[in-house]
C-alpha cells in the first residue's frame, strides 16, 4: 500500500474512533474534564525539555531551550487560563431577558500541526479541545511526526488513566497531504484547526468544514522618539523576541521602523544586544538563501541559527550574534528581506518622521502580514492611537512581539493560534481558545406576549 493510501486509511480509522470517544465523553462532569486537562498539563511539565530535543532533532528548526519554554507556556500558562473559564454547562444567564446560555462540545477536532512548533502546538490544541469536551486528532507535518506522536502519547495516556475514553486524543501515524485532506473532510470531523503555511491554510478552508485557520505574519515594530531614554530596553525586547527559537514564531518582529531622532542610538543598542548589521552585499546573499524563488521561503533555512544562515550565504559574523539585521528603504518583493522571515533576520527602516513611520508600518503589515500583529514602542498615547490603525488583530504596546502576542506579557488570552481576521481570510481575529471550540445553546423563555406582534405591526 502506498503512503497516500496508508494515510487516508489512518485518517478514516482515527476519525471513527474519535467520534465514538466523543460520544462516550459527552456529559462528563465539567469538574472531571478540568481534572483531566490539569493532569495532562502536569504530565507535560517534566517532559518539556525532552520533547523540545525531539522537535529540534527531527525538524532541524529552532533550539531546545526555547522549545522547552514554548512547551511549558502551553502546559502551564494555557492550562492556568483554561482552569478559570467555563466551557461546558451553563455559561451565563440573564434573569431580565429570561435567556440562559449553555456550552456544548463541537465534536471531533482535526488539528493541523506546523513543523515550526510540532510539540507546543499539540499541547495547546489538545488542552483546548478537551477542555471544550471534544475529541481531537492531530495531523503533524511529516517532518514533525515522531515528536508530535510522542507528545500526543503522553497526553492521551494520562487522560485515559483519568477516565477519558480511549481514542479521545489521537495522532495520525501515517501523514501525507492526501491523508490530512481526508481527515479534514471526513464526515466525523466537526471542525478544523489549521496552523501552518499558506497552502495548508487554503486546503483547510477548502475542506468544506468549519475552520479556524491563521495567516502569515509580517510584524512591523515602530519605535517612536518618545522612547529615547528607554532604547536599551526596547532593543533587548526586539532582539529577544526575534531570536527566540531562531525566529520560528510568526508573531515575532519582522521589521523595525525607527524615528530619525533615535535611529542611531537604537542601532547601537541593538548591536550591544547581539544584532549584526549586514552590508548590502551580505543582505543580497542572505536573501538568496532564505528565499528559494520569488515569494517562497526556503524550508531548509527556516528556524536556523544566525551562524548557519551566514555560513550558507558566505560571510562571517561575530560568534555571539543573535540576529541579523538588514537596513531597508523599500517594502515589497523588490526588497525580499522586507517580507516575513521565519528565522532570526530583521529588517530595519529609518522613518522621516512619525507620520512616515506609521505609514511604513502600515505598508509592512499589508505586505505579507494582513491581520496578524504589530508592535509599537511609545510613551505618547496619541501616537499609540494613530498606530492602532494598522490592519492587524493585535497591536502590542511596549512589549516584545512574541510574548505580548501569545498572551504572556499582556492580558490577551494565552494561545498558540493567533487569528488574523478577514484581512487575510480567517474567520476570527482573536487569540483562539477553548471558547472557540464549543457550540453555545441559548434557552430563551417568552419575555413578551406573542400576540402583541399583531397590535404592533398589524394594519
Amino acid at each position: 500500500m502506498d503512503a497516500d493510501l496508508k494515510s487516508i486509511a489512518a485518517a478514516r480509522r482515527t476519525a471513527e474512533k474519535a467520534f465514538d470517544a466523543y460520544k462516550a465523553f459527552l456529559g462528563t462532569d465539567p469538574a472531571h474534564v478540568d481534572a483531566i486537562v490539569d493532569a495532562m498539563a502536569l504530565a507535560i511539565e517534566p517532559e518539556a525539555t525532552r520533547l523540545g530535543e525531539l522537535a529540534v532533532e527531527e525538524t532541524g528548526y529552532g533550539n531546545v531551550p526555547d522549545k522547552r519554554v514554548k512547551n511549558l507556556f502551553n502546559a502551564l500558562s494555557v492550562a492556568d487560563y483554561l482552569r478559570d473559564i467555563t466551557t461546558l454547562g451553563m455559561l451565563w444567564k440573564d434573569d431580565r431577558t429570561k435567556i440562559a446560555a449553555f456550552g456544548e462540545p463541537m465534536g471531533v477536532v482535526a488539528a493541523l500541526i506546523p513543523v515550526t512548533n510540532p510539540t507546543s502546538t499539540i499541547i495547546y490544541k489538545v488542552l483546548s479541545a478537551v477542555k471544550a469536551g471534544n475529541a481531537i486528532i492531530c495531523a503533524p507535518h511529516p517532518r514533525g511526526l515522531r515528536s508530535g506522536q510522542e507528545t500526543v502519547r503522553i497526553m492521551a495516556q494520562v487522560a485515559e488513566q483519568m477516565g477519558a475514553p480511549k481514542g479521545l486524543i489521537q495522532c495520525l501515524d501515517e501523514v501525507t497531504i492526501a491523508g490530512t485532506a481526508e481527515l479534514m473532510k471526513h464526515k466525523r470531523t466537526s471542525i478544523v484547526m489549521a496552523t501552518g503555511g499558506p497552502a495548508m491554510v487554503k486546503a483547510a478552508y477548502s475542506s468544506g468544514k468549519p475552520t479556524l485557520a491563521v495567516g502569515a505574519g509580517n510584524v512591523p515594530c515602530y519605535v517612536h522618539k518618545s522612547m529615547a531614554k528607554e532604547l536599551d530596553e526596547v532593543a533587548e525586547m526586539v532582539v529577544m523576541s526575534k531570536s527566540f527559537d531562531y525566529g520560528t514564531a510568526c508573531v515575532s518582529e519582522q521589521a523595525v521602523v525607527a524615528d530619525p531622532q533615535i535611529a542611531s542610538e537604537l542601532r547601537v543598542q541593538l548591536k550591544l544586544n547581539g544584532a549584526y548589521f549586514l552590508t548590502p552585499a551580505e543582505a543580497a546573499a542572505l536573501a538568496k538563501v532564505i528565499f528559494v524563488r520569488k515569494q517562497a521561503m526556503n524550508p531548509e533555512f527556516v528556524g536556523r541559527s544566525p551562524q548557519d544562515l551566514a555560513d550558507a550565504a558566505g560571510f562571517s559574523i561575530p560568534p555571539k550574534t543573535r540576529i541579523l539585521v538588514s537596513e531597508e528603504t523599500e517594502v515589497g518583493w523588490q526588497a525580499p528581506l522586507s517580507a516575513e522571515k521565519l528565522n532570526p533576520v530583521l529588517a530595519f527602516y529609518v522613518a522621516k518622521d512619525s507620520d512616515h513611520g506609521i505609514e511604513l508600518a502600515q505598508s509592512i503589515a499589508k505586505f505579507e502580514g494582513w491581520g496578524h500583529s504589530s508592535v509599537v514602542h511609545s510613551n505618547d498615547p496619541s501616537i499609540v492611537a494613530r498606530f492602532a490603525t494598522v490592519p492587524t488583530g493585535r497591536v502590542l504596546v511596549n512589549t516584545p512581539g512574541i510574548l505580548g502576542g501569545m498572551g504572556y506579557s499582556t492580558d490577551l488570552e494565552p494561545s498558540f493560534m493567533l487569528g488574523t481576521g478577514t484581512w487575510s481570510g480567517s474567520i476570527t481575529s482573536d487569540n483562539v481558545t477553548a471558547l472557540h471550540l464549543i457550540n453555545i445553546k441559548r434557552v430563551a423563555y417568552q419575555s413578551r406576549p406573542w400576540r402583541d406582534i399583531y397590535e404592533q405591526y398589524g394594519e
